[in-house]
């Protein structure tokens, strides 16, 4: 358990401030993040990587000159938001281009993605690599799908040594795919981790037994077995990597052994003895190996193992320096100190031309997000325990932290005399830069959407609040690309939208439209437990999922239902 911090919420930001304290020399602090602190030669390609706090050294402890040139760090288990991702790059970038690579997770594709077009739109070429070693998460067949964990390493070391060399940003990327084309992982635990503030684990693996394909951000395994020898955990995990082993492998290969926050540093020497010995019976030959604590899951006890197979170009930049707080290989010269532009998050201000009508509904808005808050506040733990079961638990933390930070930038964008359109716009920007994930994404969208929909206007009709749940729904469906039956926010929000509109249309009004829309949004987020997951952090654990409705169709239908009530208390009064 995590006993040191003065607020749960603050852990990430506060663990990374003292972090970039310590290695100053290598690192500076930047709103989203960190990026190097040395001077880095015009024209360079900039690796900027990232993903959620909790896994040091990844992300931040590969900061430095042969590896990243900054990092995106979100909160505990969470994506950094596109404005972090963003704001990073933009520090980190000298005019070559920026090559973003990152663990393939919903989330983190999501924001990585918005932030990657938003580059790209002021002409800053950005290109994207997925990590997708994990062997565990998906079949060969379906390598694509599958998520980054240790395997991280490998991709993040040869294109930063690709861009140290000068290559240009084609090349960077080429070496990159190459690299994650090459690497395989497979992950095990001896008990889950626990987040900051938190009485319980993530989960928990029954005394005696072993939980097999972890995730590293808490997910539980895909199978359990019983607890085995050193011997018999090094067979296991060698056997099964080198039956994924991809079809350019040769027999140089680079074995990585990573522990992932409380095995000690003894265990895995003991373990990478037995994984020596059945690699060199195997006929293979290792090359420059890795063991100890690379990419972390808090206190979870557990380790992973990461074969990557060498050819030559991928070797010359594997076996090429690196210096940086956390990996160091070989020598590099001395960087001078540079300084750092701090890329603000927060807009200037701004004078506002309102009519009364949408000034007028901009305060029932705010008055609507309280009472969204009030729902997932009264829930949080119960979404967070269901989204452990399959996923990582950090549901009910992202949506209080997305929806606190909606209602403060909407409650000063109202005082400041805004409109319906910007009230909402600044609540959706403020939900999808503090919650992070996924749903911090669609539902930072989805407000702003609405809050688009329905502009600023001298009257306001039944027919907008249709076109602005229309609104809501194509937000949410275009970002997400998930589809009825995937288990997720979508099978809850597709009913809403539909039983909404159709009693707009049959003149029900609007009170009891979001009623009974909000009615059957519920039922849909009840009968998700029957459905196996298709996207997100729960697809690889489908079988644990079934039988439990999804955390985001549960928390969609909450909000619904207490927005519901409150249109029904404006209309009583």
């Amino acid at each position: 358990m995590t006993k040191i911090f003065d607020d749960p919420a603050s852990f990430a930001d506060d663990a990374l401030d003292g972090f970039a304290a310590v290695h100053r020399q290598y690192v500076a602090r930047v709103d989203g993040g960190v990026v190097r602190s040395t001077e880095t030669p015009a024209g360079q390609v900039a690796l900027v990587i990232g993903g959620g706090s909790g896994h040091y050294p990844a992300f931040a402890g590969l900061v430095g000159a042969g590896l990243a040139a900054g990092s995106a760090c979100g909160n505990m288990f969470a994506s950094p938001s596109a404005g972090q991702v963003y704001r990073v790059a933009k520090a980190a970038e000298t005019g070559g281009g920026v090559l973003l690579s990152y663990g393939n997770y919903a989330g983190d594709v999501l924001h990585f993605g918005q932030a990657q077009e938003r580059l790209n739109a002021e002409g800053i070429e950005t290109r994207t690599v997925l990590v997708t070693d994990d062997i565990a998460s998906a079949p060969l067949a379906e390598i694509t799908k599958r998520r980054g964990i240790a395997g991280d390493l490998t991709v993040f070391k040869v294109a930063g040594a690709a861009a140290e060399a000068g290559l240009d940003l084609d090349a960077v990327e080429r070496l990159a795919i190459k690299a994650n084309h090459h690497t395989r992982s497979l992950g095990v635990a001896f008990a889950g981790c626990t987040l900051p503030g938190a009485a319980e684990p993530l989960f928990t693996v029954p005394e005696g037994m072993m939980s097999v394909g972890l995730g590293i951000h808490g997910e539980p395994g895909i199978s359990e077995q019983p607890l085995p020898t050193a011997s018999e955990l090094a067979s296991l995990l060698v056997d099964g990597l080198l039956k994924d082993k991809p079809d350019a492998a040769g027999s140089r290969v680079v074995p990585i052994l990573n522990g992932l926050g409380t095995v000690k540093y003894d265990e895995l020497f003991l373990l990478f003895g037995k994984i020596e010995a059945l690699l060199t019976a195997a006929g293979l030959e290792i090359v420059e190996p890795e063991c100890g604590e690379l990419v972390t899951s808090l206190d979870m006890s557990g380790l992973s193992l990461t074969l990557f197979w060498l050819d030559e170009e991928l070797e010359q930049f594997w076996s090429a320096p690196a210096d940086t707080p956390a990996f160091r290989k070989g020598n590099l010269a001395p960087r001078r100190a540079r300084s750092v532009a701090v890329q603000a998050g927060a807009g200037t201000a701004t004078a506002f031309t309102a009519t009364a009508a949408s000034a007028a509904l901009a305060g029932t808005a705010v008055q609507a997000l309280k009472v969204a808050q009030s729902a997932v506040v009264e829930h949080e733990e119960a979404l967070g325990k269901l989204d452990a079961i399959a996923g990582d638990g950090d549901h009910g933390i992202g949506m209080r932290r997305g929806v606190d930070a909606a209602v403060a930038a909407a409650e000063q964008s109202h005082a400041a005399g805004a409109g319906l359109e910007e009230v909402l716009a600044a609540a959706g920007e403020q939900w999808a830069e503090r919650a992070g994930g996924t749903s911090g994404a669609l539902w930072g969208a989805a407000v702003t959407a609405v809050g688009r929909a329905l502009g600023s206007k001298d009257t306001y009709t039944e027919a907008d609040a249709a076109a602005a749940v229309d609104a809501l729904r194509d937000a949410i469906l275009t970002l997400g690309k998930a589809e009825a039956g995937d288990k997720t926010m979508v099978d809850a929000l597709l009913p809403f939208a539909d039983v909404f509109n159709r009693g707009i249309d049959d003149g029900d009004g609007l009170v009891r439209s979001l009623r009974t829309a909000a009615d059957a949004a519920a039922r849909a987020a009840d009968a998700t437990a029957g459905l196996s997951p298709k996207k997100g952090r729960a697809r690889p654990l489908a079988e644990k999922s079934v039988g439990h409705p999804d955390p985001g169709a549960v928390s969609f239908g909450l909000i619904a239902d207490r927005v519901a009530d409150y249109a029904a208390s404006i209309e009583r009064s």
